[in-house]
């Protein structure tokens, strides 16, 4: 699980572009259907840009005032607002709710860290990460110079599973220096062959950015990881 920082307030404003360019009134009828490719490809576009402004976690009457801007930009009508004028508080109402949800989510992941720590054969780093063996395995324990080969799933703390090697039918390969802290920290703690449950808090996984749109600010994640190998420095 590589370590990577983005900047995601410009790509909200472009979703927010997006959404006054990309559907038509049409969409918003009640019991569409997708027909066609092409529906199938529109309706995947209007998730997409959704994912990517759920920071702003809209209220729904909030949600009516996006559907009127939307309508007045499909339908060429006068602008209510210039656009240019509200951007900066678009911003701001990003990184408000942003902070909030981060803290939210913080606050729900303190919980399970602390549930996950009691349970049996677990052990808790000083940097609050939680390994759990659910395999035992005989082999080499990696290095933080080493690179590693693993299969791993990782999900929410409410089940959503946002990135498996699994699915992919392929394991990951890469350095322990290039990945997050809870990965770095939990691989050392096992062997080649075992595979082990690593609960990560936010601050030794993505802190309070996340990874937009799949891994919310703050989240606590929880990986299942199997050390296939350890290949050297």
């Amino acid at each position: 699980m590589k370590n990577t920082s983005n900047a995601r307030w410009s790509a909200l404003l472009l979703a927010g572009s997006l959404l006054s360019s990309c559907r038509s009134p049409e969409a918003a009828k009640p019991n569409l259907e997708l027909k066609t490719e092409e529906d199938r490809a529109l309706y995947g576009l209007g998730l997409d840009i959704g994912k990517n402004i759920s920071v702003f976690a809209l209220k729904p009457s909030e949600l009516e005032l996006v559907k009127l801007g939307l309508t007045d930009a499909v339908t060429e009508a006068p602008a209510k607002v210039e656009l240019e004028a509200v951007r900066p508080k678009l911003m701001e109402l990003a990184r408000q709710r942003a902070q909030a949800k981060s803290e939210g989510e913080k606050q729900k992941g303190k919980a399970a860290v602390e549930k996950a720590a009691k349970e049996a054969g677990a052990e808790q780093l000083p940097s609050g990460v939680v390994v759990r063996s659910l395999r035992q395995g005989t082999g080499a324990s990696p290095t933080q110079a080493d690179t590693v080969k693993v299969h791993y799933e990782g999900r929410l703390l409410d089940g959503t599973v946002f990135d498996s090697s699994y699915k992919r039918n392929e394991p990951a390969s890469f350095s322990l220096q290039g990945v997050v802290p809870c990965w770095t920290q939990g691989l050392q703690k096992m062997k080649v062959g075992e595979k082990a449950q690593l609960t990560c808090p936010s601050e030794a996984a993505y802190g309070e950015r996340g990874q937009p749109p799949t891994i919310p600010g703050g989240a606590t994640l929880v990986f299942d990881v199997e050390l296939l190998e350890v290949s050297g420095k």
